[in-house]
C-alpha cells in the first residue's frame, strides 16, 4: 500500500491511537455490506438441508440483479473507489464497503507501530477451528503496509518471509501488530505478528518493500 505522506498520519504528526482505517458510517452502503458480512457468515453456519434455502437464493439472486443493475461501469466505480479517502473503504481486510473484510481497525502507536484487534469467524477458516494460514499472510501483508505509512514512508510488497509458528485460532480476539524496522534508500524493512488471546506469537512476518506506487484511476 502506498499513500500521498502529505496527507496521511505519520506518528510524527498524529497522535498515539489514531485511528488509520475508515470508520463504518452510518450510511445505507454500510448498512448493506454489514449484512451482506452476516450472509456469508450464516451461509456458512447454516444447516444444508434447510428447505428453505431454494427460497433463500431466490431472494439473493433478486437483491444481486437489482444492484447490477444500478451499477455503474467497472472503470467509473475505480475511479470513485480511488477518490477522497481511496481504498481504505474498499480494501479485503479493513473496508466498511466490502463483504469480504473482517474488517480491521487499525491504530497507530506512539512507538511507531500500529496496531489492530480482531476476532476470524468460520468465512476465514483453514484447518479446522483455525485461521487459513493464507488469510493470515494477507492481514499481515496489509498491516505492515499500514505500519509503513505511520512510519512515513510506503512502498509495495516486494518479498513476505512468513513463519507460522502455531494454529491461528477462530473465535478469539487476536492482536496484529507491525512496525517498520529500517529504510535503505527505495527498500523498506518490516515486521509483524499475530498473537492470540495468551499473547502467543501464532504468525511473525519480515516483509521487504519497495517505494513505488500505481497510478490512481482518473
Amino acid at each position: 500500500m502506498k499513500v500521498d505522506p502529505d496527507h496521511h498520519p505519520t506518528v510524527d504528526n498524529a497522535s498515539d491511537g489514531t485511528v488509520l482505517t475508515s470508520a463504518p458510517q452510518d450510511s445505507p452502503i454500510d448498512h448493506a455490506t454489514a449484512a451482506a458480512r452476516r450472509v456469508i457468515d450464516a451461509l456458512l453456519r447454516t444447516d444444508r438441508a434447510n428447505p428453505n434455502l431454494e427460497r433463500v437464493a431466490e431472494e439473493l439472486d433478486s437483491i444481486v440483479g437489482h444492484l447490477e443493475e444500478h451499477a455503474p461501469t467497472v472503470r467509473e466505480r475505480m475511479v470513485d473507489m480511488w477518490s477522497g479517502e481511496g481504498v481504505t473503504r474498499h480494501d479485503p481486510i479493513t473496508g466498511p464497503e466490502n463483504a469480504i473484510a473482517p474488517p480491521l481497525v487499525i491504530e497507530g502507536v506512539g512507538d511507531g507501530s500500529v496496531r489492530a484487534v480482531v476476532t476470524l469467524t468460520l468465512p476465514y477458516q483453514g484447518p479446522p477451528g483455525c485461521v487459513h494460514g493464507g488469510v493470515s499472510a494477507m492481514l499481515l501483508d496489509h498491516v505492515l503496509g499500514v505500519a509503513n505509512a505511520w512510519a512515513g514512508k510506503s512502498g509495495m510488497t516486494a518479498q513476505l518471509n512468513t513463519r507460522y509458528h502455531r494454529p491461528t485460532p477462530l473465535f478469539e480476539p487476536l492482536t496484529i501488530i507491525g512496525r517498520q524496522v529500517t529504510t535503505d534508500g527505495r527498500k523498506i524493512n518490516t515486521v509483524g505478528e499475530i498473537r492470540n488471546a495468551a499473547g502467543e506469537v501464532c504468525v511473525s512476518v519480515e516483509g521487504l518493500f519497495i517505494e513505488a506506487g500505481v497510478p490512481r484511476p482518473r
